[in-house]
């Protein structure tokens, strides 16, 4: 049994990752911080990190729209954005790492003085969870 124990790989169930690009906008800007639950269940219309099926060591976000021939056909929430399955087909099962549970957005900084209405609006609208819903009229007219 400890040969077995040693051999398992050790995963860990959350993590953090950063978003790099226009992809998922308006869902998810640049440099937003997402909370990521690795190896969950995933469910059409949730937003998911996956490895990019023809660049395995590129994770890219997308959101999982349909399974499709033991796979997962995945959508940027940008259509202008491109570098979704309409490009490279279906992601296999095993390239989807995780669903992304919410995302924090990083204050910006800025030189001069913070106003306490800036502070609270960011303070408001900086974390929150990502919704299995898509802001983009793309994803629900397929």
């Amino acid at each position: 049994m400890p040969e077995a124990a040693q051999e398992r790989e050790a995963r860990a169930l959350f993590g953090l990752a950063e978003v790099e690009g226009p992809s998922m906008v308006p869902t998810l800007y640049g440099g937003d911080r997402l909370l990521v639950r690795y190896g969950a269940r995933v469910r059409p219309g949730q937003v998911v990190v996956l490895r990019h099926p023809l660049q395995q060591n590129l994770l890219v976000v997308k959101r999982a729209v349909e399974r499709r021939g033991g796979g997962w056909w995945v959508l940027a929430d940008n259509p202008t954005a491109g570098g979704d399955s309409t490009v490279y087909g279906t992601v296999p099962e095993e390239f989807v790492l995780g669903r992304v549970l919410g995302r924090y957005r990083p204050r910006r900084r800025t030189s001069g003085q913070r106003s306490w209405s800036g502070a609270l609006g960011w303070a408001l609208t900086a974390v929150r969870p990502v919704s299995a819903r898509s802001a983009s009229r793309r994803l629900r007219a397929r």
